[in-house]
């Protein structure tokens, strides 16, 4: 069996396959395994998480380990955090996330004026909503008959009046908290986690801060990076093969099924594949001579990604591991991505620091700033006066939150765009999470994780069902594997 791409859902799926009893054998095109979830060094000492920053839903990890017969911990560690994220508004309100719900309700209460029982009412609602659809809309495939004759959808009928299905997450969150239009921000951030609007985006998209708020935030010992580390020591153990500098130029198929892969270096025999490359990519390069499914690589792309590298030549203890400096117009920044495919003037800046976990990712008294703005998918657009003109908006809205002109502390710097996620990672226009999810069937009309048209092929990963980020790469990889097992 081949395996195409070492991003953590072709990782995971070569992990779940072997325990299967197969043999696998991955092809990755970069130096090494990852995709987006990689790690770099800049010059004076300091480390970083290349891609993902946040990790939620550990036990999809531990899980894998257990399903080997190893004990989890031998191989990778993590601590919940607590707080989860340090905001920063624009009109000077700082407003701390704890991981527990009911501080986290006081400490709104106290620095908005929203009453602690309204924010745990909300986040109550997300978590039953969450509990009662995961089991179908995120655990199995949707384009599969069996999976409506489940138990698991009646829990998910209950859960309908949860969802709040004919209106956005924008409308659901102000509804929700109508007096203070800070709260209502904070909450449609999460739709950024799958790349999509907030302003569009159906309010079913409002179960997702259950995730930090309900279930947890977490940090792996040695950072994101160590979670692919330590699934490639275990898939390794397993027996699984990894063929680094060895991109998978096509997937060779005869009378309607999957018979191998052609590399630059040879053509190997599998009659079973599962492409962990963006569906796009997949069908286009890999996949020439066969009908493309047009409709669904037509959905709309999720937003990218303008990151900043920043090794800072001082510490501030008034930051955390996740840090959010909000604009003061949220609407526009979402108007700029989606309609006008362009960043707003004043936009919305994450900071993720992991020196104050791992020490050893920045020298004594340096931090390591990951500096992420979201932006749209490439399309052309003139990424070298992007970058300027948003380092500058950048560096302007987070020394004005903290007091301090960060340009010259600044000590390493690298920047990753769209054209650069898309070159490593093959990430269609270096869109993040394949489609954006800001339409009610957007979820139906991703890729399913098998191919309709050719038997023994199958896809993983973030551009298929369910989509994109840590937990739902490693669900991909579930659903692949139960569906090989199942046919």
């Amino acid at each position: 069996m081949a395996i195409v791409g070492a991003g953590i859902g072709g990782i995971a799926a070569a992990v779940r396959l072997a325990v299967r009893g197969h043999n696998v054998t991955v092809f990755e095109a970069q130096e090494s395994f990852g995709g987006k979830m990689h790690q770099l060094e800049l010059p004076g000492g300091y480390r970083f998480d290349g891609g993902p920053s946040l990790f939620t839903l550990p036990e999809l990890v531990d899980e894998l380990f257990r399903l080997a017969g190893r004990n989890p911990q031998d191989y990778f560690r993590y601590q919940r955090l607590d707080p989860i994220t340090q905001y920063f508004f624009a009109d000077g309100t700082r407003l701390t996330a704890w991981a527990d719900e009911e501080k986290f309700a006081r400490e709104v209460e106290q620095k908005l004026d929203v009453p602690a029982a309204q924010v745990l009412q909300f986040l109550r609602r997300s978590g039953q909503a969450y509990e009662g659809t995961a089991g179908t809309f995120l655990h199995k495939s949707l384009h599969k008959a069996g999976t409506y004759l489940s138990p698991e959808v009646l829990k998910a009928l209950a859960a309908l009046p949860q969802l709040g299905l004919l209106s956005t997450m924008h409308q659901r969150h102000a509804a929700a908290f109508p007096q203070d239009a800070r709260l209502v921000q904070l909450f449609d951030r999460f739709a950024t986690y799958n790349g999509s609007d907030p302003y569009q985006a159906p309010a079913t998209l409002s179960l997702i801060p259950h995730l930090e708020h309900g279930l947890g935030a977490f940090y792996p010992e040695g950072g994101i990076y160590a979670i692919a580390q330590s699934l490639v020591r275990l898939a390794e153990e397993l027996g699984v093969q990894f063929r680094y500098h060895e991109p998978v130029e096509e997937i060779l198929t005869a009378s309607g099924h999957v018979t191998g892969v052609r590399t630059p270096q040879d053509v190997y025999d599998f009659g079973l594949v599962v492409s962990n490359m963006d569906v796009v990519p997949t069908y286009r390069r890999l996949l020439p001579s066969q009908p493309a499914p047009e409709s669904t690589l037509a959905q709309p792309r999720s937003s990218s990604a303008l990151i900043f590298y920043w090794g800072i030549a001082r510490r501030f203890p008034e930051l955390g591991v996740h840090n959010i400096f909000f604009s003061a117009d949220y609407k526009r920044e979402f108007e700029a991505i989606f309609q006008e495919k362009a960043v707003a003037d004043d936009p919305t800046v994450y900071v993720n620091i992991t020196s104050g976990h791992t020490p050893a990712d920045a020298p004594p008294g340096h931090e390591n700033w990951f500096v992420m703005v979201n932006v749209p998918h490439d399309q052309g657009q003139n990424w070298p006066a992007l970058v300027a003109h948003t380092r500058a908006a950048v560096l302007a809205r987070v020394s004005q939150a903290l007091g301090t002109d960060i340009a010259p502390l600044i000590r390493a710097e690298q920047v990753w765009d769209p054209p650069g996620i898309e070159r490593r990672t093959s990430s269609f226009g270096g869109a993040l999470y394949g489609s954006s999810s800001n339409n009610l069937l957007a979820a139906f009309l991703r890729h399913p994780n098998f191919s309709r048209k050719l038997e023994g092929l199958y896809f993983c990963g973030g551009s298929v069902h369910p989509g994109g980020g840590i937990p739902l790469c490693l669900l991909s990889a579930r659903i692949v594997s139960e569906l090989i097992e199942n046919e």
